[in-house]
């Protein structure tokens, strides 16, 4: 077949020959993959594989377990996943492997929800929210997320629950889920301009910085323009933030945008951007090289953006439990396998005075890698 490829392994036999034994065929991105694996003559026991187990006609890998607990998530029997494996050429499963690759994703969900926070030390908290058909019939509902960045520099998923309406109450309880659990008070929390969210975060959190979502504010800005002068100003926008070297120089900043905007006659966009400026500009009082980090939620949101894709294949989800138990495993394999982020000695001391001058505790000591 035109653009196929052979992978292929040789051993060397007690009589110094090599013999080979085709054992399956993949599909790959380049078409169909002929695996083979080395046949040993006169040899004390069988060569056997670990990657292809004797008399097994499928792989043990990751791609097995993402399509039976795919299937768990779309409400699907255990039985189905038997035909949709074998169809997908991973060969037969068997309904007890089924039962027990769901009952652990159940089980590690239920885990994270329950799990002490306390001993986790966060620099910057983000919150957001995603509106999914979380139920076979009604309107979509909003599913609340929590990530953070702790001191050490890992990134770690917090919370998934949810929202139903994304008001303040919802925000409050999860909120108040996380000091429940123990989570003492973030340095900076980033969230986008929701007034019900600032509430809580400023009820639940009240010695925490609020930064405001510098990527929300700019859609809310360029939506207010015409689209001759959207480039130029987005430009602009992101040269004002990445040029100040402070929060009185980026207020300086913004002032002179504002102006801008107002002298050509876009006063609803001049408007926009005069709300409250400081919320975007919080991020300045923190390190240089992370500063990025802590003026959007852009990760949590295109981590989102992977969830929102699932129903377009799923549909609508059969209850709540499946909602969420899909949106918490797709941002635990995102987040938690994102890069770090890696604090210098001067860096942490920058983050202890800050969070010493607004009675937070600081982040724990680490070592730069």
């Amino acid at each position: 077949m035109a653009g196929s490829r052979s992978v292929s392994a040789q051993v060397a036999g007690a009589a110094g020959e090599a013999r080979r034994v085709p054992l399956a065929e993949r599909a790959g991105a380049e078409g169909p993959i002929d695996v083979v694996i080395p046949q040993v003559r006169e040899a004390v026991e069988p060569f056997v594989s670990k990657l292809f187990p004797r008399g097994k006609r499928f792989l043990r890998t990751e791609p097995l377990k993402a399509m039976v607990i795919g299937c768990f998530l779309r409400g699907l029997s255990m039985r189905d996943p038997e035909s949709l494996c074998e169809g997908a050429g991973f060969g037969q499963v068997s309904k007890s492997t089924a039962s027990r690759i769901c009952k652990e994703l159940r089980e590690r969900f239920a885990a994270v929800q329950a799990c002490d926070l306390s001993a986790i030390r966060l620099v910057a908290l983000f919150l957001d929210a995603i509106w999914l058909p979380t139920r076979p019939q009604g309107a979509k509902e909003g599913v609340l997320c929590a990530w953070g960045i702790g001191g050490t520099g890992e990134r770690v998923l917090l919370s998934v629950m949810l929202g139903m309406r994304e008001a303040e109450e919802d925000w409050t309880a999860l909120g108040r889920d996380l000091t429940a659990r123990g989570m003492p008070c973030p340095q900076l929390v980033v969230i986008d301009g929701a007034p019900g969210l600032n509430n809580a975060v400023k009820q639940c959190w009240p010695d925490a910085d609020r930064q405001r979502c510098t990527v929300h504010r700019l859609r809310n800005l360029l939506a207010k323009l015409p689209e001759r002068e959207r480039e130029r100003v987005r430009l602009a926008h992101w040269h004002a933030l990445d040029e100040a070297d402070s929060v009185q120089d980026g207020e300086r900043r913004m002032r002179i945008l504002i102006g801008e905007l107002a002298g050509a006659g876009y006063h609803s966009a001049a408007a926009c951007l005069a709300d409250h400026p400081p919320a975007l500009l919080v991020h300045l009082e923190y390190p240089l090289r992370h500063r990025r980090e802590w003026r959007s939620t852009r990760l949590l949101e295109r981590s989102l953006g992977e969830v929102r894709r699932r129903p377009k294949v799923i549909g609508r989800f059969p209850g709540e439990h499946s909602c969420l138990s899909l949106c918490w495993a797709v941002l635990d394999l995102i987040i938690t396998q994102s890069t770090r982020v890696v604090f210098t000695e001067l860096e942490l001391q920058a983050l202890k005075r800050i969070g010493d001058s607004h009675s937070v505790p600081s982040p724990q000591e680490v070592v730069a890698v």
